[in-house]
């Protein structure tokens, strides 16, 4: 497996770094993995705050994979979509199908209401998903996991992504 350079990014308007149980997943996730946490940030929901951050992480040539959480629920103050979904050069569609479908399982119904979504920027992966734990363990442990593992077959996202 190829160790990647990972950015975890928390969308919130109230979150702390004590009171960040999602981002705190996401970090255990990938190091368990053998992937490197290159930055931890929590950012505001603001469209443009949040912009002008992951537009500053998919320049890096340090950072691989971006992993937001948060802001993708339909409130007012759930701005990561229309935030981020511009910056991409390709969506991921069925990251967002695939995390409803798995999540459903978990939450029935309820799973109507994310609005997880990926793309690729400048040959950055960027997966967005809910800011629930529960959420974040679904995406990485049922999907992105494998998806950021170089030796998972058929195709995996590694051969998409700036590596030095």
């Amino acid at each position: 497996m190829t160790p990647l350079r990972i950015a975890v990014l928390t969308v919130s308007d109230t979150r702390t770094e004590e009171t960040d149980k999602s981002g705190a997943v996401l970090i255990d996730c990938l190091q368990a993995a053998g992937h490197k946490l290159q930055s931890k940030t929590i950012v505001k929901d603001d469209i443009y705050q949040l912009r002008a951050v992951v537009s500053a992480l998919i320049f890096d040539p340090d950072i691989n994979v971006v992993l937001l959480t948060g802001g993708t629920g339909f409130t007012a103050r759930d701005n990561t979509l229309a935030a981020i979904k511009p910056l991409f050069d390709v969506d991921i569609e069925g990251f967002g199908e695939l995390f409803r479908q798995l999540s459903y399982e978990e939450i029935g119904t309820s799973t109507i209401q994310s609005r997880a979504f990926a793309g690729l920027a400048n040959a950055t992966v960027i997966f967005c998903m809910p800011g629930s734990p529960g959420a974040c363990r679904t995406g990485w442990n049922r999907i992105i996991a494998e998806q950021l593992d170089s030796s998972h077959r058929p195709c995996n996202f590694t051969d998409k992504l700036k590596l030095r």
